[in-house]
């Protein structure tokens, strides 16, 4: 097989496997409330994972405008999973924050996600396991300078 092969047929396979993300984050939405998109799902999981967070640090984050967050917050709101809190360095300002209902269904969405992920990966060896690991750790890293010497970039 050529580079160029190889290239093709990860590129295939990284096609199928965002397939497969999007349906799962698609499904997990619908787990969550049939009205939730999967773009809410993401603020919710970025929330869970930052804590309360400013609206235009969400915006920023998942790189939209923050009007997309905004649709979102009322959404999410009228859901009953986020609520806005008080920021106490600035009365004018808000954190966006899940409420206890978001938080227990995020884990009910988690365990069955990780049960997904056990059932596919589960059988393999664990040298093959933190290869894999190993190597979308790679592809994820930002790029870095091919030499030592090279200014990083900007």
């Amino acid at each position: 097989m050529t580079t160029a092969e190889a290239l093709a047929e990860v590129e295939e396979q990284m096609n199928i496997l965002a397939g497969l993300i999007r349906r799962s984050m698609r499904d997990a939405a619908l787990s969550i409330d049939p009205a939730l998109q999967p773009f809410g799902l993401k603020v919710l999981r970025l929330l869970s994972r930052c804590g309360p967070t400013h609206a235009s640090a969400v915006a920023d984050t998942l790189s939209v405008d923050r009007s997309v967050v905004s649709r979102q917050v009322a959404q999410l709101q009228e859901l009953g999973l986020l609520e806005l809190q008080a920021d106490p360095s600035d009365g004018r300002a808000r954190f966006l924050a899940l409420t206890p209902a978001a938080v227990s269904k995020l884990a009910e969405v988690s365990a069955g996600k990780d049960a997904v992920v056990k059932r596919r990966l589960g059988t393999w060896p664990e040298e093959d396991l933190r290869q894999f690991a190993a190597l979308i750790a790679r592809l994820n890293r930002p790029d870095a300078p091919e030499q030592a010497g090279s200014p990083s970039p900007r």
